[in-house]
């Protein structure tokens, strides 16, 4: 481009403007693995959704309270929906056909998920056997926790008030563990025990006498 002066001289060439440069970012590469790492992260999150939605199924809850031993009927059960269950092994609530008729291995608590390790289809007592509770403190228990099914052997201890063949001990009462609870005055532990009718009397009469020890001889 030129430019024609006033006093009739020749054109001047006027300067050039040099082109403006643009420089480009340079990336770090610490941005770019931060940015991929979330990304990843994003996708995992909404697999991990889209699985938690699809594993929401509807399972059988326990409606109200139910006793050891005592069947299962309609009306002790519901219907409820649970999303997830990841861990868990609720009885599906197409199932119910299967767990109705079936006693209750131990107590079940209402708003609690029913699983099939909490049923059973023997009788809880034999035709020779009568339920009995003992309170047992804390120490006198000898497992950290006793499941129904457990084998116990009951044996009397020496009474100090009396002399002769009647202060021995040594009597043996083997039992079965029915059940297990928490007292509403102290801190014992209650267990339901499943005995031989001929035993039931001398138990309660020693344990009256607190003169019971309890030993696991096997577990369920």
């Amino acid at each position: 481009m030129s430019l024609a002066t006033r006093d009739g001289t020749s054109p001047a060439e006027a300067p050039v403007t040099p082109p403006r440069v643009v420089r480009q970012r340079r990336i770090r590469p610490g941005l770019l693995g931060l940015a991929v790492l979330l990304i990843a992260l994003g996708g995992l999150g909404a697999a991990f959704a889209v699985t938690s939605v699809r594993a929401t199924g509807s399972y059988l809850a326990v409606a109200r309270p139910v006793e050891v031993g005592r069947q299962l009927s309609a009306d002790d059960l519901r219907p409820v929906q649970v999303a997830g269950g990841q861990g868990l092994s609720p009885v599906p609530a197409d199932r119910i056909d299967e767990v109705l008729g079936k006693r209750a291995a131990m107590s079940l608590a209402p708003g609690s998920l029913l699983t099939m390790g909490q049923l059973t289809d023997a009788p809880l007592l034999g035709p020779d056997q009568q339920q009995l509770a003992l309170g047992l403190g804390p120490a006198e228990v000898p497992a950290r926790q006793l499941h129904p099914g457990d084998k116990l052997l009951l044996v009397s201890t020496p009474d100090d008030s009396a002399s002769g063949s009647a202060a021995a001990g040594g009597t043996r009462f083997p039992a079965t563990v029915i059940d297990t609870g928490t007292s509403d005055t102290n801190d014992d532990i209650v267990v339901y025990l499943a005995l031989a009718v001929r035993d039931v009397p001398a138990v309660v009469a020693l344990n009256a006498q607190d003169r019971i020890a309890v030993v696991l001889t096997g577990a369920a």
